[in-house]
Parts: structure tokens; sequence; C-alpha cells
């Protein structure tokens, strides 16, 4: 029975990897600070109370984004992400009602490890499927993270206009809704690839430890890392960097729904490139042009500076992340894919994990913006360096079939 044969539509699959993402990291993840001064003023938390419910979300993210992969591995991606779909459902729901701060510290976490079991599961999915299309498939899932980016800014403001102080709550019940939705159409027209059928992963540890432990499988997932830890950086701090030297808040908001709706279409034009420029050259550009737009804030903090800060981030930012996702599944055989690449992703989630801390730290002991972005541009310098490494990788598996001598 031929993979090609049974193909499913790219169409139809593709979108359901596009709004599992806008779903699991757009609504699940990113969409709490837009609801969060809405949210903390009608129920009285303090701001650290309200960092805390990040932090519950980000670190049930960072553990349980390993055990997403060998639930995919073992059952299939599509039952870890129907699990994960779900799980994001009955926490949005949960704080449609919730009021007690442990209570929606319960459901924060729920939407961590949902979106843990969807989201690296959807992408090793779309991988298996279509191989000779992985860096647009993955391109355009990326695509969905923008999309919630531009649906969020103009959606929970209109909610908080038509229905006051409880609009945060409306806002947390249409991302329900919407999740359902999803699972609904995931369900009916998502299936696993023949690799991942009949409980393909139950996997020996020794053929764990041959992807984790193997040098291409490290330097990926590293590099990896190193952009999770300098993107959440600039997602936290650089509106406040511009407003600290002087520029409205509005000006801020609309460089960032312009860097939004650029990125929308960067991930599968640079997806669609790699596919046939070579993934290594598509992602190590994409990523020098990050490290040029995080670094020119630093040379003059005026307006053009910012305004080209953000429309390259825009234009490569989406990218980095559609190049790095796919370079994750191209080092493996098919049937690890959803393990290698949860196992990458779990470096990208510490990086997030840790970014915000150490970017905090240094802009309190220094008291200004510059050695917390100085700091961002070396460790994004250094990605860049791995992915001149990662541009000589060989074609073959680094991880072959346990029959393939590949080395």
């Amino acid at each position: 029975m031929s993979l090609s044969n049974n193909r499913p539509n790219m169409i139809i699959t593709v979108l359901c990897g596009t709004l599992t993402s806008l779903v699991v990291i757009g609504f699940a993840r990113l969409a709490y600070g837009v609801i969060l001064p809405s949210m903390r003023t009608d129920l009285g938390f303090s701001y650290q109370q309200a960092g805390m419910l990040s932090t519950v979300a980000a670190l049930c993210y960072v553990c349980f984004v390993l055990a997403g992969g060998l639930a995919a591995a073992r059952w299939g991606a599509k039952a870890s992400i129907l699990l994960g779909m779900l799980m994001v459902v009955v926490g949005f729901a949960g704080l449609t009602v919730a009021a007690n701060f442990w209570l929606i510290a319960i459901l924060m976490g729920l939407l961590g490890i949902g979106a843990a079991f969807a989201f690296a599961p959807m992408v090793a999915l779309l991988a298996a499927w279509f191989p000779d299309h992985r860096g647009l498939v993955i391109g355009c899932m990326s695509s969905g993270v923008g999309l919630s980016i531009l649906v969020t800014g103009m959606l929970v403001p209109f909610l908080l206009n038509a229905f006051g102080e409880q609009g945060w709550r409306v806002s947390w019940g249409v991302f329900a809704g919407t999740a359902l939705f999803v699972a609904i159409i995931i369900s009916l027209f998502v299936k696993n690839p023949p690799q991942a059928a009949g409980g393909g992963g139950h996997l020996p540890a020794n053929e764990k430890w041959l992807i984790y432990r193997n040098p291409r499988v490290l330097i990926v997932a590293t590099t990896y890392g190193i952009i999770g830890l300098g993107y959440i950086v600039q997602t936290v701090f650089m509106v406040s960097y511009m407003v600290e030297n002087g520029f409205s808040e509005s000006t801020a908001g609309s460089y960032v729904a312009m860097m939004g709706l650029l990125s929308i279409a960067a991930g599968p034009l640079w997806g669609w490139v790699s596919d046939f420029w070579g993934r290594g050259n598509a992602l190590t550009i994409s990523l020098f042009m990050v490290v040029v737009a995080m670094a020119l804030p630093l040379i003059a903090q005026t307006l053009p500076y910012f305004f080209f800060h953000f429309l390259l981030l825009g234009i490569s930012l989406n990218g980095v992340f559609a190049m790095i996702q796919t370079t994750a599944t191209d080092q493996v055989a098919p049937r690890y894919i959803p393990i290698a690449f949860s196992f990458a992703t779990l470096f990208f989630a510490v990086g997030q994990f840790l970014g915000p801390a150490i970017a905090g730290w240094l802009i309190e002991t220094t008291e200004g913006f510059t050695a917390a972005f100085s700091f961002t541009v070396i460790v994004l310098t250094l990605g860049f360096g791995l992915t001149l490494v990662i541009r000589r990788f060989p074609s073959e598996f680094a991880v072959g079939e346990p029959d393939d001598k590949a080395a």
C-alpha cells in the first residue's frame, strides 16, 4: 500500500494543522497577555499572581512536551492531538466560569499540557504525510501563530467593549468553541500516516536513546532552544522598550500587528523556498535576518529602527520557526519523527521558560533594556553559528530504521 495512493487531501490536512497551531499556541499560550489586564482587574489578582498563572502554563508545556511525542509514537499522532485539543477545550471552558486562583492555575496548566500533546504530534503528522513538501506544510502550520496574533488583537478588544467586565470570560468561551470545532474537524479529516498506525511507538529504550544522543539531533534541538530563548525576550519586552523610549503603545501595537500580518505569509513562503533551495540555506538566511532585526533597536532607539525591526521580524521569524521545525523532522526516519520533534521542542520550551526570567533580571539589574537585548543578540548569533553547521548535514537520516545502516 503506497503512501502516495492513500495520502489525505493536502489542503484539508494542512488547514487542520494551521488551526491546531492557532488554537494551542495562539489562543492557549499567547492570548493570555491580551486578556490579562481585564481578567486581573475583575478577579482582583496581583501582578505576581498573574505572572504565576503564565508560569504554570509554560512549566506544564515544558514538562509534558516530550510525553506528547511519546504518546503520538505509541498510539498515533491523531490520538495525541485529539487528547491535547480536548484538554484545551476543557481549560478554555473552565476559564469562562472560574474565579478561584488555584482552580484557574489548574486550568492554565491544562492549557499548557494540551498544547504539548497537540502541537508537536501535528507537526510530525504533516511531516510524515507530505515528505516532499515538508517545508511548505510545516510553514503553513506555523502561519497559524501569526494568524492568532491578528485575530486575538482584533477579537478580544471587540469582546471587551461589547461585554464589559465579563468580556474576558466571553473571550475564553469563544476560544473554547473554536477549539471544539477544530477538534471535530481533526477527528473527521485527519488520519495517521502508515508509519504511525498500529501502535508503532512501542520503541525499546535503546532506540529512543539513539535519538536523544545523536549529535545532529542535539545540534538541531540546541538551535531550537536558542531560538526560543531569543524570540520570547522580544515578544515580552520590545513594546516596553519602545514605550520607554517615548513612543506610544498604539504605535508599538500597530508595529506588532504589521509583524503578525507579515508572519502569516512568511512561514509558507520560507517553507516553499526550503523545499527547493535546501533547508539549511533557508534556515541560515532567515535566522541571520532575525539577528539583524534584533540588533537594530540597539543601534538607535528611533522610530525608523523600531519599524524595520518589526518589519524584518515579520518577514523572517516565522520562517525560522518553520525551518528549524522541519529540520528536526528531517533528521530521523518517519517512525521516529514524533519523538525527535518533541525532544527538540523540549529545548525550545525550556528556552521560552528561561528567556523572560534572564531578561527581566538583566533589566532590573542594569535599570534598562540594553543589556537584555544585547544578550538576545549574542544568543541568537550563537544560533546562527549552529545553522552553518546544520547546512553541512548530509541528506541521509541521522537515525534511520533499525535495519537502516545510515549514520
